[in-house]
């Protein structure tokens, strides 16, 4: 099966994170940009979020590539999702106290969280640009 299209903007249902190599499992990721415009994107499970929202043209710069090590992918997690992620590492939480936009009940570095099917309809809000 052919790779489709990158896509520039997306008004609707996208295809993200997809690669040449098998597909994998997909699942729904809500994403409320920094102009707050909702989109439902088809994310790939089994990479992190991060992966999904830096080939959206209104997601994030993760300059790290993934490394914790910038908070370029700062965003925030919406209503009771936080909780059913995994605590943050220390290096993560970290970085994000850094930031003059960290919310301790709702900040996560997107590099740090695992998209698997079981966060299908995860709601994130990215964070402005620090």
């Amino acid at each position: 099966m052919a790779r489709p299209a990158a896509q520039d903007h997306c008004d609707g249902r996208c295809l993200i994170g997809l690669g040449d190599e098998d597909w994998g499992e997909m699942a729904e990721l809500k994403v409320v940009d920094r102009d707050g415009i909702e989109h439902s994107i088809e994310g790939r499970t089994g990479i992190s979020v991060m992966e999904t929202l830096r080939e959206v043209e209104w997601g994030v710069a993760a300059i790290c590539g993934g490394m914790c090590s910038c908070a370029t992918c700062h965003i925030y997690v919406e209503g009771d999702w936080m909780q059913r992620l995994p605590a943050p590492q220390p290096d993560e939480k970290e970085l994000l106290q850094e930031l003059s936009g960290y919310d301790p009940a709702r900040s996560r570095l997107s590099c740090q969280v695992q998209f698997e099917e079981s966060l299908s309809g995860l709601k994130v809000e990215i964070a402005p640009d620090e």
